[in-house]
């Protein structure tokens, strides 16, 4: 971990819930099943397919940390079904809380295989899908941002992980139920193990440039994340820094700044222009912008902005 990195693990605190729910699974929804191609595993998943007559966008929504597809209720599905576009939430292995699940390859193979499954069973315009997870899914989504084998349109990471190595410790320093997880989940035995947590953190891979030219990335969090939320903001400032140095990014106005960071980390906002500018209801604390990869830090917390996310996926960023 860089000095930088550390100084950010240390101005972060975390507390709160991984992620809320709703009571109830929108009614629309259709379970189905697939099997992996690489274990035999049966993936369950829910889908709703657009009634439109023309190919329609197709929305893959990824599970958080702590749950699985039939688990989670609260979900994107009522805002896709509105727009009639096409929907598919797969459970690819579930819980982060064994070796098959934290972004391993079966993870990826399994989102991967349920993209292949809404293609050929739902009428979609292929050059607009779009990849959306929030806290653990919003984990799955840069992992599939850096090794899903399909041309995705647009890839939107809310309040997502980053770091297990970085998580690990902060967990571990707040006593929650994660750091135990992630040791579970790393295959790490009953010891933690840096390494192996590098090897489950897209920090730390390999940023396919050439492949993801076309590919929009949307990263958000609220600035309260990680003091009344699980995942510090750190993990989304240091991943959007990354792909910036791998994008070989020249100018150095688009990255956020040590000062920057360590403002929002230790007084959780930022001067804004009086009015801010606003995403739904929120006000836009920060942002910075690279070719197609944008960060957004806003006056919230571990959370996604239903209401806004999918009209955010469509918006083109230069």
């Amino acid at each position: 971990m860089t000095g930088k990195m550390l100084l950010l693990f240390a101005l972060t605190l975390l507390i709160g819930p991984a992620y809320s729910q709703s009571p109830q699974r929108p009614d629309f929804l259709i379970k189905d099943s697939i099997q992996s191609s690489l274990d035999r595993n049966v993936q369950v998943f829910y889908y709703d397919k657009s009634t439109a007559s023309s190919p329609q966008p197709l929305v893959v929504e990824l599970h958080s940390w702590s749950n699985s597809a039939d688990s989670q209720k609260d979900m994107v599905a009522v805002q896709a079904h509105a727009k009639e576009w096409n929907y598919i939430f797969p459970n690819f292995r579930g819980v982060n809380n064994h070796p098959k699940a934290c972004c391993s390859e079966f993870v990826i193979s399994d989102i991967d295989e349920a993209i292949d499954w809404a293609v050929k069973n739902m009428k979609v315009d292929t050059k607009h899908i779009y990849v959306i997870g929030t806290s653990g899914g919003g984990y799955a989504t840069l992992a599939m941002y850096m090794k899903s084998r399909h041309t995705i349109h647009t890839f939107s990471a809310w309040a997502a992980i980053s770091d297990l190595e970085a998580w690990y410790g902060e967990s571990s320093e707040r006593k929650n139920k994660y750091a135990a997880e992630i040791v579970k989940c790393i295959g790490a035995g009953e010891t933690f193990d840096a390494q192996k947590a590098k090897e489950r953190s897209p920090l730390f891979w390999k940023t396919p440039v050439k492949k993801r030219k076309n590919s929009q990335l949307q990263i958000y969090a609220g600035i309260h994340d990680g003091y009344t939320g699980s995942v510090p903001i750190s993990h989304s400032i240091n991943f959007y820094n990354k792909l910036l140095t791998d994008n070989n990014e020249k100018d150095k106005s688009h990255y956020v700044s040590e000062t920057d960071a360590i403002t929002m980390l230790k007084t959780q906002t930022f001067p804004t222009s009086n009015p801010p500018e606003m995403i739904g209801d929120r006000a836009i604390l920060y942002q910075k912008s690279s070719k197609k990869i944008t960060l957004t830090i806003f006056e919230g917390t571990h959370e996604i902005l239903k209401n806004v996310a999918l009209e955010l996926v469509e918006a083109p960023k230069s």
